[in-house]
């Protein structure tokens, strides 16, 4: 297996500085594309490179143009940088053409007399020494380099709700926003649920807002919900959140999914 960590540090950077060459391993692939989780993770450590002085990331706007495997091409460009936010975009290519295009938003705290939140924990608690975890297995490759706790039945769940407790294999040396980004993905659509199968599917969009200052969790594990609140005419839209071990809501998210059942 390759870790997250083994690619981007595999990166080539290109002669000119516009951009960097590699390659998506086979055991990161979700059916003939690379999974969108690492597509971004890759995105965002280019984008991240590609500026001085970053402040820390605020959201990701992810765009799932088309299929992206083999060797790619990855390039950025800097949209705005003022006072306070960055935006850059990254794009990535392959042999197929455009496959992923994000803008990611960098911002600075700064005063404020609004200090608001609220959330509602899950009901799901993380996972302990004795309990039982799963990997993933070769139907759908990327899985593997992960450990997962499901909850998908029981009190409480919405009928197109899903909990997963997941983590990386292999997470040392990760940016802590690079990990949030490789992690978040790593739901299939809630709207499964309402059909009962697998099915052919494709994310069109995602979209990840920071929540307050660096994550952090314990042991690597980050607590995945997503719930699918419209699936008509092939189309789904979900809301997706990420927790860590000690119950802080880390991520509000957003995706819209192409269903072909």
């Amino acid at each position: 297996m390759t870790s997250l960590k083994q690619i981007l540090d595999g990166l080539n950077p290109l002669a000119e500085g516009i951009g960097w060459r590699s390659a998506i391993p086979e055991d990161w692939l979700q059916g003939r594309t690379s999974y969108g989780g690492l597509s971004a993770a890759i995105a965002l450590h280019c984008a991240m490179r590609s500026d001085e002085d970053l402040p820390p990331l605020r959201s990701a706007q992810v765009s799932f143009v088309g299929p992206l495997a083999g060797p790619i091409l990855v390039t950025t460009h800097r949209l705005r940088r003022g006072k306070n936010a960055a935006f850059i975009e990254a794009s990535i290519e392959s042999e197929a053409g455009l496959g992923l295009r994000c803008t990611f938003v960098f911002m600075r705290a700064i005063e404020s007399e609004v200090d608001y939140q609220t959330t509602t924990l899950p009901d799901f608690p993380r996972p302990g020494p004795g309990d039982t975890t799963y990997k993933g297995g070769a139907a759908v490759a990327f899985t593997r380099n992960f450990e997962f706790v499901d909850r998908r039945d029981g009190p409480g769940l919405l009928p197109a709700e899903w909990l997963r407790w997941t983590r990386l294999n292999e997470r040392e040396g990760l940016d802590p926003m690079v990990e949030l980004l490789a992690v978040g993905d790593c739901l299939p659509p809630a709207a499964l649920r309402l059909i009962g199968r697998n099915v052919p599917m494709s994310s069109m969009t995602w979209i990840l807002n920071v929540l307050g200052p660096t994550p952090s969790t314990e042991d690597g594990w980050w607590l995945l919900r997503s719930n699918a609140d419209y699936a008509r005419a092939g189309s789904s839209s979900q809301q997706m959140g990420i927790w860590n071990a000690a119950g802080e809501m880390v991520a509000e998210q957003m995706q819209s999914v192409a269903l072909f059942a």
